[in-house]
């Protein structure tokens, strides 16, 4: 089956980046030009999704409004003959529908997903982090639905987690397929790194069967007292339904003050009507330190 569906769970409250996620949703915090968010959704386009079910709080309505048609903007735009503004806006809301459902506190990842549930349907969907970004130059979502579509179950993004990282991630045990596929066969969310049965992290990039569902709503709280997916997904490894893919490419991890500077930079670099002015100014910057 087509995956057409891509879950992005926004409800949390980003209190890594505090004071600048107090009122602005972490996910709206910008990279360049946009926000970090709507890199995550582009990714999600282009692996062929077409519906983005937007997993929120009461507390992140500018997620919902960015996405949404904004008439009067439109209509400025258009006065003022600003054409490549207009179709950059227009493109935003048109690259996909969007859907969104509201978790009403903050009980974990997988009760976020559950929250989803019937947006979802019986039907299998990718779930995207709002803080986890995937170069452009190097997606992994392809290759994660081929393997889904060759092997069936569901299928996760991994990568290797540096020792002192590993309590901070789902660890996963796995058996080598060939040509950085894995059958995942253990999982256990945030282990202490003494405990941990492997240095393979989950890299923010599921896509996941729907019994998962069925799963999570018998799932008791995990790690920090919340509903962890990936105590859900190890049902699925210890049944041989659980796969993944080493991830060699270039990820971004936006949830932190540094990591969100060093993004944007990065993306800043790529882009030709930029690039040259940063690079002039950082070199500037480092030969005054």
């Amino acid at each position: 089956m087509h995956i057409r569906k891509a879950v992005l769970p926004v409800a949390g409250l980003g209190t890594r980046v505090l004071p600048a996620s107090k009122v602005v949703p972490k996910e709206m915090l910008p990279l360049v030009d946009k926000p970090t968010l709507q890199y995550i959704v582009e990714e999600a386009v282009a692996a062929g999704v077409e519906e983005i079910i937007f997993v929120t709080s009461r507390s992140k309505r500018s997620i919902e409004d960015h996405f949404d048609v904004f008439p009067e903007m439109e209509e400025a735009l258009e006065r003022k003959g600003k054409r490549k503004e207009l179709e950059e806006l227009r493109h935003v809301q048109t690259m996909a529908t969007y859907t969104s459902v509201r978790q009403p506190e903050p009980r974990g990842l997988g009760h976020a997903v559950l929250c989803a549930k019937e947006l979802v349907g019986d039907e299998p969907f990718i779930v995207m982090l709002g803080d986890e970004l995937v170069a452009p130059e190097t997606p992994i979502l392809p290759r994660m639905i081929e393997v889904h579509e060759q092997y069936g179950g569901s299928v996760l993004s991994l990568f290797i987690s540096p020792p002192e990282q590993v309590s901070s991630y789902g660890i996963a045990a796995v058996e080598e397929l060939g040509d950085n596929v894995v059958k995942v066969t253990h999982l256990v969310e945030k282990p202490k790194r003494e405990e941990a049965p492997s240095d393979l992290g989950i890299a923010g990039r599921y896509v996941l069967t729907p019994d998962i569902f069925a799963l999570l709503e018998k799932t008791s709280p995990g790690a920090g007292g919340e509903i962890q997916v990936t105590d859900a997904i190890e049902m699925q490894a210890s049944k041989g339904h659980c796969y993944g893919i080493r991830f060699t490419g270039i990820r971004y991890d936006t949830g932190n003050p540094l990591g969100l500077l060093t993004t944007s930079i990065a993306y800043a670099l790529k882009r030709p009507d930029i690039a040259p002015a940063l690079r002039e100014f950082m070199r500037q910057a480092l030969k005054e330190e």
